[in-house]
């Protein structure tokens, strides 16, 4: 199979367009013991993703230089078959050379208030008529 067809597949299943921004690095299985599951989950699959190096915020006369990660965030999305998928994303972080600060792009990769894909807090609220914290499916 082609790395081509791999990332097709990939773009089915994570959030739109997180892979023009995000690298996936690493893919981890977990399973979840019987008296911590809510419902017919056996496991958990967590995607780790990085930002690209493409810093698209620039000032103008303003030079900026890497320097690291902001502090990963955990992200829940649509399960997987029997399985709760969660997304751990790490931010790049570059410094304003002319200002010193801490700077990096922005996204809307979930819904204010909740850790949740915007189209996993939207599915959740159409079922629930919420966004439930703990449940079945999160």
């Amino acid at each position: 199979m082609s790395l081509e067809l791999y990332k097709e597949v990939l773009r089915m299943v994570l959030p739109d367009a997180l892979l023009d921004y995000f690298d996936l690095v690493d893919v981890q299985f977990r399973a979840i013991p019987a008296n911590e599951r809510l419902g017919l989950e056996s496991g958990e699959v967590i995607f780790y993703l990085d930002e690209l190096d493409d810093f698209r915020c620039k000032e103008e006369g303003h030079t900026y230089r890497p320097n690291g990660f902001y502090e990963a965030s955990r992200v829940k999305d649509f399960p997987l078959r029997d399985k709760r998928v969660t997304l751990i994303i790490r931010r790049r972080r570059w410094v304003d050379e002319q200002t010193g600060k801490s700077v990096g792009n922005k996204y809307s990769i979930t819904t204010e208030g909740t850790r949740h894909t915007l189209e996993f807090a939207a599915f959740l609220k159409e079922t629930f008529g919420y966004v439930p914290d703990r449940g079945l499916f999160t």
